[in-house]
This record gives C-alpha cells, sequence and structure tokens, in this order.
C-alpha cells in the first residue's frame, strides 16, 4: 500500500491582513487560485491511490479466502477495501469541490481585474497623490 494518505502540502495558506489595495487583492487571489489547483491535483492523486488501495485489499481477501484462512481475516481485510473505497468516493468529492473553488477564484480574480484594473492604472500613474475614498463624499 502506499506511503502516505496525505498529501504533501506545495503551497502554503498566505496569511491573511487588511492590506485591500488592488494589487493586493490580487496578489491574495492569485495565491488562492494556485493553492486551490494544488490542491486539486493532490486530491486526485490521493483519490486514485486510495482506490488502487481498495482493489489491491479485495483481491488480497481473495487470496486469504482462497488460502482457507480464517473467515474472520477475510472480513477484515474486505471491510478495510470498502472502506478505501468509500473514502476514495469522499476524497472524489473533495477534489470536485476544490476543482469549483479554484475555478471560482480565477474568476473572481478576473472580474477584480476588469472592475478594478483600469482605476488602478490610473491612480498608479498619477504624480500626486490620490484622496482617500470618500474624500470627495462631505
Amino acid at each position: 500500500m502506499s506511503n502516505s494518505p496525505v498529501p504533501a502540502q506545495s503551497n502554503p495558506p498566505a496569511p491573511t491582513d487588511s492590506d485591500n489595495r488592488y494589487k493586493a487583492v490580487q496578489a491574495k487571489l492569485n495565491k488562492l487560485a494556485a493553492s486551490m489547483d494544488d490542491a486539486t491535483a493532490e486530491l486526485e492523486a490521493l483519490r486514485r491511490s486510495m482506490q488502487a488501495n481498495a482493489t489491491r485489499c479485495e483481491g488480497i481477501a481473495r487470496d486469504i479466502a482462497d488460502a482457507e484462512l480464517d473467515k474472520r481475516f477475510v472480513e477484515l481485510t474486505s471491510h478495510v477495501s470498502v472502506a478505501l473505497g468509500g473514502a476514495a468516493i469522499q476524497v472524489r468529492r473533495l477534489h470536485e469541490t476544490a476543482g469549483e473553488v479554484a475555478d471560482l477564484t480565477h474568476g473572481t480574480r478576473r472580474r477584480h481585474s476588469e472592475l478594478y484594473g483600469a482605476l488602478d492604472e490610473i491612480r498608479s500613474n498619477r504624480r500626486f497623490r490620490t484622496p482617500k475614498p470618500g474624500f470627495f463624499a462631505h
């Protein structure tokens, strides 16, 4: 069976802060999207590994039965196979959810760029500082 049921975390979560400037938000969305893409790939690898282990356990249960060992060992091995198969199904569902979150994050980053990218470009290229939000509301 495989060495580790836990996938390696290649993209650690980003700490949150109150920096809501355009470029900071874009960077946070990029980091979240990359983390979710990595999680999606790792979850798929985990699912495949769990399913392979479930299939392997099923074969071992048959081999134990064919060797006419005590039925208790056949049942225990079969239970492990069923549990791994069930866990693989749940990992597949988690994989699908992670993929949806990744897609939504990519879409949010694009939409944020559409809405605020031009404004940031204008503000970034000014020689003088711009007033804080809400300044003209008074």
